[in-house]
């Protein structure tokens, strides 16, 4: 009978917990990249390049840490590279482009002229990238996230 009680009043808070939270929860949704963009690439060897990517973000939420960011870029469906990234730190509440220091290994099929060839279309028409990342918030509590078959040139326009 007393543990009934305790799950009760757990159930409870927890029920007050998501009715004040409830509007945290709905900006956390509103989250959304606004743009993509490149802000250099510099390769480091045949098979790899440094960079730095800019992303807009409009956060009308909590402050946000992405880690552990690793994806793969495709053109046309074909793979192209696979790259990590560092850490970014999104601010609560704000509009506005982050850098984002990365590092991309060419696959096995491909090569630099490849990449140049793609580069010099100046578009990103038929590019896509898988993204898998970890957000965790100021407390280190945090959840992974994938997405998959991203359009970058949604994001350029």
């Amino acid at each position: 009978m007393k543990n009934v009680r305790k799950i009760g009043l757990l159930c409870l808070l927890v029920a007050a917990m998501f009715a004040v939270s409830g509007c945290a929860v709905t900006k956390i949704r509103e989250i959304r990249v606004t743009s993509v963009g490149v802000k250099y690439i510099v390769p480091t060897s045949t098979r790899s390049l440094d960079g730095v990517l800019l992303l807009g973000i409009d956060n009308p939420s909590i402050s946000f840490t992405a880690q552990d960011v690793q994806g793969v870029v495709k053109s046309y469906g074909r793979e192209i590279a696979q790259f990590t990234a560092g850490q970014l730190p999104v601010q609560a509440r704000s509009v506005q482009v982050y850098e984002l220091p990365c590092t991309a290994t060419l696959m096995d099929k491909v090569s630099l002229l490849d990449l140049l060839a793609i580069a010099s279309k100046r578009s990103l028409e038929g590019m896509t990238v898988d993204v898998k990342l970890r957000v965790s918030l100021k407390g280190g509590k945090g959840t992974t996230l994938t997405f998959n078959g991203l359009d970058l040139a949604q994001f350029s326009e």
